[in-house]
């Protein structure tokens, strides 16, 4: 009997993330879907589009490895070529 309360125990714990990931059905969910929202997102997209007119060009190539990079093996690099 105790093998059995226990075994009871861990099946519902392990349930309990599981619930949570999936939403739990309908409880908090707030909105109306995709069609509550109809309107919305033309003024996210406008207001993005003007955002993105307003970030200035880089005037030089961005390289997110540089910092691994050191100086020297840059210029054997380009000398190589």
């Amino acid at each position: 009997m105790r093998f059995l309360v226990m075994a009871v125990a861990v099946l519902a714990l392990f349930a309990v993330p599981a619930q949570a990931q999936m939403g739990g059905g309908k409880r908090g969910h707030k909105g109306g879907g995709p069609a509550a929202a109809g309107n919305k997102p033309k003024v996210d997209e406008k207001a993005y589009q003007e955002a993105l007119k307003r970030i200035p060009d880089s005037k030089e190539k961005y390289d997110p490895w540089a910092v691994t990079k050191s100086p020297a093996a840059g210029k054997s690099s380009k000398s190589a070529q």
